[in-house]
């Protein structure tokens, strides 16, 4: 379902010292497959996640998302890819204060559905599932942020993708709302065969996740890469 290959990703501007460079060798994920991300701030978590997603483009080496070959894509056909296989959950839950529960997740799914009645049902159907039929009228500012995740969760699985991509979904939440949210990431990508890949500084959470993939080597100094590429020649 997803496979990097001597993936390189330069951050900074060409021919700057203090630059990093993002190095992975090799990342594969199974379809239905559950991997957490760990590693320290600033080690590659997040950055592994958008290039799964397609918001950023390796300068090298080889990204394939559901059997596309990432690098080959313009702009307008990665966003077109991300909206069809990719379910996305953040830290920040993103929502459109003006709106409802169901009209946050209803908007995103109208460019695929053909009457307005066919993504308001869907949207209603996924939020429910969440558990939280008693809210579908609430907006942002009323709920909870236990409840606003589950939001942010009901929008990334209404479409139906293939893939959920967490990145830190319990790190604004108490621990135990955290759990809750962790919980229902899990089972709902266990029941539907999605895979999910999930970014957490929470060893805990990540223990409990078949297979975790540890990222603090992925980020490397320019000018250290450099050295140690001179000193390997």
């Amino acid at each position: 379902m997803i496979q990097l290959r001597h993936v390189t990703l330069n951050l900074g501007s060409p021919g700057d010292t203090s630059s990093v460079r993002f190095q992975l060798p090799k990342f594969e994920v199974e379809a239905g497959e559950a991997v957490a991300l760990t590693g320290p701030s600033g080690c590659g978590k997040s950055t592994l996640v958008n290039l799964i997603a397609g918001l950023r483009r390796a300068d090298e080496g080889e990204v394939t998302v559901a059997g596309v070959d990432l690098t080959s894509l313009s702009a307008a056909q990665l966003d077109r890819h991300r909206g069809a296989h990719c379910g996305m959950v953040f830290q920040s839950f993103h929502l459109l204060a003006p709106f409802t529960a169901l009209e946050n997740v209803a908007i995103g799914l109208r460019l695929g559905a053909r009457k307005k009645s066919v993504f308001r049902e869907r949207a209603r159907e996924v939020l429910c599932r969440v558990g939280l039929e008693h809210r579908l009228h609430a907006r942002p500012g009323q709920l909870s942020v236990g409840e606003k995740q589950r939001v942010a969760i009901a929008r990334a699985i209404a479409g139906e993708a293939s893939i959920l991509l967490a990145d830190e979904p319990t790190g604004s939440l108490d621990p135990r709302t955290g759990r809750d949210i962790f919980s229902l990431l899990r089972k709902v990508a266990a029941e539907d065969g999605r895979a999910l890949v999930l970014v957490t500084h929470d060893l805990d959470l990540a223990s409990e996740m078949p297979r975790s993939f540890d990222c603090s080597e992925l980020m490397r100094g320019g000018l250290d890469s450099e050295r140690k590429e001179d000193a390997a020649l």
